[in-house]
């Protein structure tokens, strides 16, 4: 690529045109830099701004350093997906939709044009050129490059630009292979992860029909190693193999599993051989298999060193099985039981406390303290009870989000404590995404939240529904439609990433948004009603 670059700018020398030699060497460094030696996907924001820097220091070239990178999505609408000069997607509106940018065709030349242009930040008459992006003989979208006032372009220079647009189109061809490539790492991720929860998922409806613990459990220890300050790989390897924890009972005799009344000494110590089981059946050197079986095997031990099966003490007792075991013990003492009653919260958060010493790691009981606002919230999520509409939380406050795209608003409340929770927490999730995705953290990070959000939204939508079918709600037939058509929209968007990342990450954060306001003012709003029967 570097190679045709510099030959078309000795071209244009040669034939005396205008082209400044130092910006074609420029421009020409920098594609090069960016295709050969980055391993990164280049951050097209930069790209632009670098590129119009060295056009507009140009005396032969009278640019604006004003550009954007729109592509088109599978519904033919184009995306800001980079910009320098002017406003981003999120000021300036997602979508250009005036002039040429109205037709869903790009351009059937694959040669530079010159048009003027409204921008969607309302600036009228801007005269610019479109650098049609084209990737194996389909256009894909425009690199738009705003003139100065009254500036015409010679030949030459409209050649050099034209050797550029092949240069960006290059460029976006290989950042999308290089996204898609990291998504599919993604999902040869989770298949195996999923393998893992389908797993311990299997232990635990053996003595628990319902399969929230698992969840509430998991993402209580989320909770607890986010206070603690553990990184995002340890909390995501966290999040994944924490399911695994009681995988032993597997092999457990439904006499003993099940028992409705107290063990005996001699069944305890049956049901006490779980762990070893896990051990046994977590066998592998993969670094999720090896996480799952320290917790499998190690969280019953004692930070005195009283627990079982080893004995273990201390530091000695792996990191994430100390986390488990806070969050296994939480749960299963504010859990009703066939053998025992649900104790109080505040009860079991006292004797959690207590034990910080003997039982369980003083470090992580700091951190479950810390994290109590947010794992009451996830007890009141995963709740094994069908929803009361009448039912008032009376949860601690957590921290309003700064900044947040999209904020919670009293107008999004429908007026049922635990329905408002569920939207915040959804709206929580779509904050994550517009992070992830303005961060520029690529398309594998994007997909990891859709996920998230897919997989939330399914819980949301069972709990809503099996309290309107327990309230005989009339409307339960539309808002089971409504909530299948969001997960095929869902499932619709994250095969869009695998076709185009950069346009998708955009387009489905601004259908998240956009339909939750949208279902939550209109549809769900009439739940109201509910707490008034």
């Amino acid at each position: 690529m570097s190679e045709w670059f510099s030959m078309g700018s000795q071209n244009s020398m040669r034939n005396q045109n205008n082209v400044n030699k130092s910006a074609a060497q420029a421009i020409s460094q920098m594609v090069f830099e960016l295709t050969i030696t980055s391993s990164l996907t280049p951050d097209l924001d930069k790209l632009l701004e670098r590129l119009t820097e060295i056009l507009a220091a140009d005396d032969d070239f009278f640019i604006q350093k004003k550009a954007a990178m729109v592509l088109l999505n599978p519904r033919g609408h184009y995306f800001q997906v980079a910009q320098t000069g002017m406003s981003a997607a999120w000021d300036g509106g997602l979508t250009w939709t005036e002039g040429i940018f109205s037709d869903s065709k790009v351009l059937h030349t694959s040669r530079v044009e010159q048009l003027t242009h409204e921008t969607p930040d309302k600036n009228p008459g801007q005269r610019c050129l479109l650098l049609p992006l084209i990737i194996e003989e389909q256009g894909v979208g425009y690199t738009v490059i705003y003139l100065a006032e009254e500036f015409q372009p010679q030949p030459a220079q409209m050649e050099f630009m034209n050797n550029l647009a092949r240069a960006l189109s290059g460029l976006v061809n290989r950042t999308l292979t290089s996204e898609t490539l990291r998504i599919r790492e993604l999902e040869l991720e989770e298949a195996r992860a999923d393998a893992i929860r389908s797993l311990g998922l299997a232990s635990e409806y053996r003595d628990n029909e319902t399969g929230w613990h698992i969840m509430r459990m998991t993402n209580y220890a989320q909770a607890i190693a986010k206070a603690l300050g553990l990184s995002s790989e340890q909390r995501e390897l966290l999040y994944i193999t924490a399911p695994m924890h009681d995988v032993g009972k597997i092999g457990i005799a439904d006499a003993v599993l099940l028992k409705p009344g107290k063990l005996t000494g001699e069944e305890f110590a049956v049901m006490k051989t779980h762990t070893q089981i896990g051990v046994t059946i977590l066998t592998g050197n993969d670094a999720l298999i090896a996480a799952a079986r320290e917790i499998a095997g190690s969280h019953h031990e004692k930070w005195d060193g009283s627990g079982y099966p080893l004995g273990l003490q201390g530091d000695e007792i792996p990191l994430l099985a100390r986390i488990c075991a806070v969050a296994d013990v939480f749960d299963a003492l504010t859990s009703n039981r066939p053998y025992k009653k649900a104790w109080s919260v505040e009860n079991a958060y006292e004797w959690v406390v207590s034990e910080a010493g003997k039982h369980f790691d003083p470090e992580i009981v700091a951190a479950f303290r810390v994290a109590m606002p947010e794992i009451l919230r996830i007890r009141e999520l995963y709740r094994d009870e069908i929803i009361d509409p009448k039912h008032t939380l009376t949860l601690p406050p957590i921290a309003p989000r700064k900044h947040a795209w999209m904020p919670w608003e009293e107008s999004l409340s429908v007026g049922i404590d635990v329905i408002d929770e569920h939207h915040r927490y959804l709206i929580d999730l779509i904050n994550d995404l517009h992070e992830v995705v303005t961060d520029k953290r690529g398309a594998r990070q994007v997909a990891r939240v859709v996920k998230a959000l897919d997989a939330y939204a399914k819980v949301h939508f069972r709990s809503e529904e099996q309290m309107m079918e327990h309230c005989e709600y009339s409307g339960l037939q539309r808002q089971k439609q409504h909530h299948q058509a969001f997960e095929e929209k869902i499932r619709e968007f994250y095969e869009e990433l695998h076709a185009n990342p950069l346009v998708a990450q955009f387009d489905v954060l601004e259908y998240m948004r956009n339909w939750l306001v949208n279902h939550i003012k209109v549809e769900d709003a009439q739940l109201r009603r509910l707490k008034e029967m």
